[in-house]
């Protein structure tokens, strides 16, 4: 047996379970190491901590004085906190967060040694930033780009640093971040749904965004995963057979989670604590060695950047536990794939979720028009929206074991599915004086101030009303929220805007109208042109798919085909109407996710003929050479009669012999396929080349190595395999 994989087997029968770390007693952990508000109370003067809570409440830049002010208490309080160093921690658009990290140590005049750390380098930093993508926007050689301090998250420390939450953008002020868009789309959203909230009460004022992640994930045993090159390269399993079990009887869903993990995953919780992260819910999901974490909702901004601090957190903290966890959004061929569902909602300044049915029919009225405006905007933007969560990655999962289809449709339940029907057959007209106002009031009276929670009745859809929240299914495991909430809150404020427009021309056309009746009529409206996107039945069945086809829905199978929404002419529109993304930041990102898919699919196709070339076939000729040698000595025993002792090796040699021969000539004509893809300069054709020529041998290539995966001796076999991977901890 290979020597990596003979190591790690012995390892889990004889390592014991890690109590490294057990704590006790969590009582009184959360944020420790938060630069909260409530520091910054007693940190600042009191007229600094009004001002900064008034920058923040109205969303506007902070003056150097107060930065100034703002530094010198985090520094205060960092250093009390045995800090060393401060960073601006950012998300670039490669996909992970980074990091340059600085001492506080400096020399005054004098050359004597003093900590440093002043509103300026609070403010902003200019890291080199010619290694980040950024097509379309500057030239490699123009590297500076800065970092600009995030006021909205709240500073932290982590393994000894200052972490200050920032935006990264160019030195032209372009962004290259995930998070610049997400705030901009944040402040247009507040700003339109305060607009119509004022329809309903006129002292609201503010509007707040708020997103749940639930992230899915695999661990694994870090040893067995080392003899992988594929998982330590791609995050997935280029080849490897199916196990006998997968998740069959369910009995892994809610089951009990393995010591070991449970270990890990109480660390991580505590470090989760200590960052403010409001983690609540850790759980089995429903494949082997397959979890579930999810926090508390908080505000979009920073549950955002919470859950791409605990992916790092994640990887830290599993390797102490000599795991791996695995991000991809499908690790492992035939078993469920990974998600990250998106639970997006908004409430006023009142305290009131704006997607919550409420006691009276008017507090009901504003639940459907923010219910219904955003159904209408996921419509005329489903491409968008597909385009955002679009990857390599969750190309595989997609459609694909009860994953939700990249086609968009909303499901919204029995319930208000027959609430929408009838409203949009009442007459269009003045309502409050007719019998028809006992009708509306009827109709906005009987939906229920909290509906059932539909969250499970439908795995398939991808985009689900879940009771006071949308539930984006569709969005990968590996991927940044920032991305897919930028396009909801910015589609969902367009819509909203135009609405508004609408109904305050219903009112100035006709000073008789009530605003309630100009509400109405206009929603009746918006009711009836969604039906098209509005489904309850299993997304993934192929009577669906012809079924969208004919309702004019979007259809996209794969990425370089979902990113040519961010070159139509409305979402370019849509972008710079808004002021969230200028068309260079929209090229930008259309340039990158076309060349991350490309640079997957290349590094995939390497890491797969390397294997096959370097680990498979030989293994398959010892094995051959194995089956050669006893067929030899079978025959110098029985001479002629040989053959009937020797059948089934002969078989087994010939199948051996035929799957090396396949192999052979499917990798060569994979290695030509990918140099004729490399050699493409347009993007979208480079894309579309690794995509058409390239991928399709991944599964060739696969059905043979995991033919001969059930053909060689186990001894043998140089790859961990799923039953290993799966099932050991």
């Amino acid at each position: 047996m290979n020597t990596l994989r003979i190591k790690a087997l012995e390892r889990l029968v004889l390592d014991p379970i890690s109590t490294e770390f057990l704590p006790k007693d969590e009582t009184d952990v959360f944020g420790k190491n938060v630069f909260s508000k409530k520091l910054m109370e007693r940190y600042l003067s009191q007229q600094a901590f009004d001002e900064l809570n008034l920058a923040l409440f109205k969303r506007t830049k902070i003056n150097r004085t107060l930065a100034d002010q703002i530094a010198a208490a985090m520094k205060a309080w960092a250093l009390e906190k045995g800090a060393t160093h401060y960073t601006h921690w950012f998300q670039p658009l490669s996909g992970n967060t980074a990091e340059k990290h600085e001492s506080f140590f400096d020399l005054n005049a004098d050359g004597e040694t003093i900590a440093r750390f002043d509103g300026s380098q609070l403010v902003q930093q200019e890291p080199d930033p010619s290694m980040f993508s950024n097509k379309g926007v500057r030239n490699t050689f123009e590297a500076r780009g800065y970092t600009s301090w995030d006021p909205n998250s709240p500073a932290f420390i982590y393994e000894n640093t200052l972490c200050v939450p920032t935006t990264f953008v160019s030195f032209t002020g372009e962004a290259l971040d995930y998070k610049t868009p997400l705030l901009r789309s944040i402040k247009t959203l507040d700003n339109s749904a305060t607009e119509i909230c004022r329809y309903f009460d006129k002292n609201i004022n503010k509007v707040n965004i708020t997103l749940g992640w639930e992230q899915e994930y695999y661990v694994v045993d870090s040893a067995l995963a080392n003899t992988r090159p594929d998982l330590i390269l791609t995050g997935r399993t280029l080849l490897g057979h199916e196990p006998s079990k997968r998740k069959q009887l369910q009995n892994q869903y809610f089951g009990s989670i393995p010591q070991r993990v449970l270990n890990f995953l109480r660390e991580l919780e505590h470090a989760c604590l200590l960052l403010g992260i409001p983690l609540k819910t850790r759980q089995n999901e429903v494949a082997p060695s397959q979890f579930e974490l999810a926090p508390i909702f908080e505000e979009i901004n920073l549950s955002v950047d919470h859950n791409a601090l605990l992916i790092d957190l994640m990887h830290k903290v599993a390797s102490k536990h000599k795991l791996k966890v695995l991000m991809h959004e499908k690790p492992f061929q035939g078993v469920n794939g990974s998600s990250k569902h998106n639970s997006w909602s908004i409430q006023n300044n009142a305290g009131v979720n704006l997607l919550s049915p409420g006691k009276n029919p008017m507090a009901n009225l504003q639940f459907l028009t923010f219910f219904i405006n955003t159904i209408a905007a996921v419509l005329k933007h489903q491409s968008l929206l597909q385009a955002s969560i679009m990857s390599a990655g969750n190309d595989l999962r997609l459609g694909d074991n009860e994953a939700p289809p990249a086609i968009l449709s909303v499901f919204i339940g029995d319930q208000l599915t027959e609430v929408l029907n009838i409203l949009a057959q009442v007459s269009k007209g003045k309502l409050s004086p007719q019998e028809k106002t006992d009708l509306k009031l009827n109709v906005l009276g009987k939906i229920p101030q909290v509906l059932l929670d539909n969250t499970d009745s439908n795995r398939t859809s991808p985009f689900a009303f879940t009771g006071n929240k949308f539930e984006f299914r569709a969005v990968g495991s590996n991927g940044n929220c920032a991305q897919p909430m930028t396009i909801l809150n910015a589609i969902v404020a367009e819509q909203l805007q135009a609405f508004k427009q609408r109904v305050d021309i219903l009112l100035e056309n006709d000073a008789k109208m009530k605003k309630d009746d100009a509400i109405f009529n206009e929603l009746r409206d918006v009711i009836k042109s969604v039906s098209s996107i509005l489904f309850e039945g299993d997304s993934n069945a192929p009577a669906w798919h012809k079924e969208a086809k004919k309702r004019g829905l979007s259809i996209v199978d794969n990425t370089p085909k979902a990113l040519l929404a961010y070159k139509e002419e409305k979402a370019v529109s849509l972008f710079t109407s808004l002021s969230i993304l200028n068309p260079n930041e929209l090229e930008l990102r259309y340039h990158i996710d076309l060349e991350k898919y490309a640079t997957s699919l290349q590094v995939e196709s390497r890491t797969l003929g390397d294997i096959v070339r370097n680990h498979i076939i030989p293994t398959a000729i010892a094995y051959q050479n194995t089956l050669i040698e006893n067929v030899k000595g079978l025959k110098e025993i029985y001479g002629k009669e040989y053959l009937n002792f020797a059948q089934d090796q002969l078989t087994i040699l010939e199948r051996v012999s035929g799957h090396i021969a396949h192999l052979n000539t499917a990798v060569l004509d994979m290695i030509v396929a990918r140099k004729s893809a490399n050699e493409k300069e347009n993007p979208q054709e480079k894309a579309e080349a690794f995509q058409q020529n390239v991928l399709p041998f991944f599964e060739q290539i696969r059905y043979h190595t995991d033919k001969l995966e059930l053909l060689v001796d186990n001894a043998l076999w140089p790859l961990a395999k799923y039953r290993e991977l799966l099932f050991s901890k």
